[in-house]
């Protein structure tokens, strides 16, 4: 017999990843990712004004208003701790994007860089995601969104995916076209993308959905043993068979079987399977007669099935009756702007076992963020392998871990896991002398005012780290926020069980960020916060050699 051909794997039409669905358009985007109210956080801002390059956006804490895709109800960031004096979002040359940061103004940070003066964002930067911190309280992520109907929004939100990338709509799209028929589908991705949520989807969606839905990983079963788990077994047809067993495509009759791990099929599988999709009919193991099968088969992989066919692990037979049609499900890493409404999805779910579900309704502005805007920023910056299993342990984790607690804690263990192959810090600076056009929205340096003088005592201990927050460790800055003197901060880091000094970091933790940090002091400052100039005398103290 000769040789199959390997180029020869598959006659299904092969879909354009990256590419936007028809009738979308594509344009940059802010999205909440971190906010004083985490019912906020999956909220949207389209920067549509950028596109022709002649209006540029200003963001301030009353305006512009950000809302869900496809909702009515709109609000501004609204945080009182965000400058009125806006920052500014301008159209730059071959689809990069200007971020001008004013002085005197709201402080800006690219994930732990501070932004001094202005940043521009290829867009590459924009393709993958660029998280924004704003006075240490807001999270944003400045990122290519793709734009639909309200129409069809409201249809494929019906799923209940989590998440509004370009990537997750198409799979609802792809789930949409063929639910409703009988052919067979196989679902590819990573690891812990939700292979198995989509299987669950298309049988939901089918006309099977009154049918079972029987869920097997192939990878879990014994090799010796597989047979008879998928297709039965009479009794007596091997030694401990004591009894018939139907085997899992006869529990899925009328319904949908969903195959894991399907490349872990071994060969004598892989030809039964075979036989299975083209006759509808199993041989339980030891039995002389087939038994008919009425099943929607919904196979999945995170294997190079083509690569398998080429080395002979797998039939090339198989995989073109196995992708009756395709659906490919992008890794967590390819769809940043859902990591924050799916890290609050799960987080919602442990603080419900927990009784602490209320901390994702608050009301106050004021407040501080129970998401820090820090953490935010390095969630969206993470690397993900794990994709969305990960976030769903790093959620638990974070969730348990802060139990009675105001706000989420990261203990270091995990804030090296979070930054481990994370993403670089994106854009690069802009000249002093970039050009900027005028905007009617930015207010005159005369219309913002300084704080009122206050009395020590009036000062609240979450008002002081806020404060710190927003002026980046800066104690002079801090004490002019706040209206106070600045020994009375010093006075008020000293007595609050929420504030360190510099005094108070161990060596060991001083020198591992500074070599994480690569020896940028302002680095170390926003990931340590602590007093800039008490840390960098520390640094010198430890004889390390900080930029």
């Amino acid at each position: 017999m000769l040789p199959k051909n390997p180029t020869d794997f598959s006659t299904t039409a092969v879909r354009t990843q990256g590419a936007p669905s028809q009738g979308a358009q594509v344009m940059p985007a802010l999205t909440l990712i971190g906010h004083a109210q985490p019912q906020r956080i999956g909220e949207r801002l389209l920067l549509d004004g950028l596109l022709s390059g002649e209006r540029a956006v200003a963001l301030s804490r009353n305006a512009p208003d950000f809302s869900r895709p496809g909702a009515v109800l709109a609000l501004p960031l609204g945080d009182p701790f965000l400058s009125r004096t806006p920052v500014r979002f301008e159209a730059g040359t071959d689809g990069s994007v200007r971020l001008r940061v004013p002085e005197g103004g709201t402080p800006v940070w690219v994930g732990s860089e501070p932004v001094r003066g202005g940043r521009e964002f290829p867009a590459e930067a924009l393709a993958a995601g660029v998280p924004l911190v704003l006075a240490g309280r807001v999270a944003l992520l400045l990122h290519q969104a793709t734009v639909r109907g309200a129409g069809a929004q409201a249809e494929l939100a019906a799923l209940g995916m989590v998440g509004d990338s370009e990537g997750i709509v198409r799979v609802r799209e792809d789930v949409l076209r063929v639910a409703d028929l009988q052919v067979p589908v196989l679902v590819r991705g990573e690891t812990g993308t939700g292979k198995e949520l989509v299987a669950r989807a298309l049988h939901a969606r089918s006309p099977r959905r009154a049918g079972p839905f029987v869920s097997v990983n192939l990878g879990a079963l014994s090799k010796d043993l597989i047979a008879a788990e998928l297709f039965g077994v009479v009794r007596g047809a091997f030694t401990g068979a004591a009894r018939d067993r139907e085997g899992f495509f006869r529990a899925a009759h009328g319904g949908t079987l969903f195959l894991d791990e399907v490349a872990e099929a071994p060969p004598e599988v892989q030809a039964a399977l075979l036989r299975v999709l083209e006759t509808q009919e199993v041989y339980p193991v030891g039995a002389q007669t087939p038994v008919r099968v009425d099943v929607r088969l919904v196979t999945a992989t995170d294997a190079d099935l083509e690569a398998r066919i080429h080395d002979g692990h797998f039939k090339a037979p198989l995989l073109h009756r196995l992708a009756g049609f395709e659906i490919t499900v992008p890794p967590l890493r390819e769809r940043r702007e859902d990591i924050a409404p799916l890290f609050l999805h799960f987080a919602r779910q442990e603080l419900e076992s927990t009784g602490e579900a209320g901390r994702l309704s608050s009301s106050d502005a004021r407040a501080e963020p129970w998401l820090p805007a820090s953490l935010a920023a390095r969630l969206v910056r993470s690397a993900w392998p794990g994709n969305v299993r990960q976030l769903r342990n790093v959620a638990r984790q974070l969730v348990i871990g802060s139990r009675g607690l105001p706000g989420l804690r990261v203990d270091a263990r995990l804030e090296q896991s979070l930054d481990a192959d994370a993403l670089p810090i994106p854009g690069r600076p802009l000249s002093e002398h970039a050009p900027s056009p005028a905007s009617e929205d930015t207010p005159a340096p005369s219309q913002t005012r300084a704080p009122a003088r206050r009395k020590p005592s009036e000062v609240s201990e979450q008002e002081v780290l806020e404060a710190l927050r927003a002026c980046a460790w800066d104690l002079k800055a801090t004490a002019d926020w706040l209206g106070i003197p600045r020994s009375s901060v010093y006075v008020l880091i000293d007595k609050s069980s929420l504030l360190r000094t510099a005094r108070d970091l161990s060596p060991e933790e001083i020198t591992r960020c500074f070599h994480e940090c690569e020896g940028d002091l302002d680095r170390m400052v926003q990931k340590l916060e602590v007093s800039r100039r008490a840390l960098h005398r520390r640094v010198r103290e430890l004889g390390l050699d900080a930029s």
